[in-house]
């Protein structure tokens, strides 16, 4: 649309700049250097979309290695109170870490106290280091293990990670690297997978490989994949079947033997004991308050002997320890999945949290949240059980 008239416009086409083509000029003498951004433009584009093409086309373990070795020095972080599964991906990733030259930190919050978390740290030699805040991360660039999520620190909400390798469900991701696989069984046999992308071999074979697999590392991958699919019944994919037959020329059976058969304390037998003795059976649930505990990882071992029920296919087993309530379930029922189980039982009491996946789960309560300090009125232990009890049936 034109906001002059044809007398005004004709006249002004008489005068001026353009009547002598010098505005005209200037505009085609732009029109090489137009040309030529418009190229470099389409070219950029191209080149981007090729890198990006083949940055995503590599294998995972391929980028892992790169983004690693994009650092002098990382922390590989570990979930509070690490088991198995997430010191051997540790050792995975110090590993990949090592072949391009940075330093790796293995640290994690809470504490090692399960005798078989204990036993796989002492029998393997692990310099893993605790922390309590962020603060005492040995470096900004963090990978998390077996987690997508930093928690069970001070600051761990301010904590970025560079690169995420879990199993678990959750939001969490990297900044440059995230691999969450759901349907596996453990997140060791995602860093199993990374070895083979990387092309590296067991010490004892021959070959031209850079990149040679301990026994050390070979066992505790072993393990931890044992560990977190109850020795290859629960959970598993075809992937951890294939992980562990990749891994077992390289393992060593005097170390595997120790791990694994540690000796167990007082505390836990008397825990154990006590599910057995006090639980409370309904049809096919079973549910047991083992009372005021010393060890918390006793907690999950009992759930673990009460799956041993004839006629049980779920179970959940609670106690506390300093003020919280701490809870673990165990499920071969198809109808219960015992991470949304848990939640639903504590959905409604603050400062709770709870579950984890199909087969297992855990959580966690303050004993005076649930007697009802703050907004709720607040339950019994009684009241309580029957949650569980509801959930597990899908009433709740």
């Amino acid at each position: 649309m034109s906001f002059q008239s044809a007398s005004s416009g004709a006249a002004f086409a008489g005068t001026g700049p353009l009547a002598n083509g010098s505005v005209g000029d200037s505009l085609r003498s732009l029109e090489p250097l137009v040309l030529s951004l418009l190229v470099l433009v389409a070219v950029g584009l191209v080149l981007g979309g090729w890198w990006a093409i083949r940055w995503f086309r590599r294998p995972p373990g391929v980028r892992l290695q790169r983004v690693l070795a994009n650092h002098d020095d990382v922390v590989v972080l570990m979930h509070p109170n690490p088991d198995p599964d997430a010191m051997s991906c540790a050792m995975g990733v110090a590993a990949i870490a090592d072949s391009v030259g940075t330093e790796a930190t293995l640290q994690y919050s809470g504490e090692i106290r399960h005798q078989e978390n204990r036993a796989f740290r002492t029998v393997l030699d692990l310099d893993l280091e605790s922390v309590e805040a962020s603060s005492q991360l040995d470096s900004d660039a963090v990978v998390l293990v077996d987690h997508n999520t930093p928690r069970g620190f001070t600051g761990a909400q301010t904590v970025e990670p560079v690169a995420v390798v879990d199993h678990h469900p959750g939001n969490g991701a990297g900044t440059k690297f995230t691999d969450v696989r759901t349907d596996y069984g453990a997140a060791s046999t995602i860093i199993v997978e990374y070895l083979d992308d990387i092309g590296a071999t067991m010490a004892d074979e021959d070959g031209t490989s850079d990149f040679e697999i301990s026994p050390e590392l070979a066992t505790g991958l072993l393990y931890g994949i044992q560990s977190d699919t109850n020795h290859l019944t629960n959970g598993c994919s075809r992937a951890e079947f294939d992980a562990c037959a990749a891994l077992f020329d390289g393992i060593d059976e005097d170390l595997l033997d120790r791990i694994a058969n540690p000796q167990v304390s007082d505390d836990v037998l008397q825990v154990k004991a006590t599910a057995i003795t006090q639980k409370r059976v309904e049809g096919p649930f079973a549910v047991c308050d083992v009372g005021e505990i010393g060890n918390v990882d006793a907690i999950p071992q009992a759930a673990d002997e009460l799956m041993h029920l004839e006629g049980v296919t779920a179970v959940v087993v609670y106690g506390e320890n300093d003020g919280t309530l701490h809870l673990s379930g165990r499920s071969r029922d198809d109808r219960v999945h015992m991470g949304e189980t848990l939640r639903h039982a504590i959905s409604d009491i603050p400062m709770a949290s709870a579950g984890g996946h199909a087969r297992m789960g855990g959580g966690q309560l303050s004993v005076d949240h649930m007697r009802g300090i703050g907004p709720s009125d607040g339950i019994s232990r009684e009241e309580f059980e029957e949650r569980l009890f509801a959930a597990l049936a899908g009433e709740r």
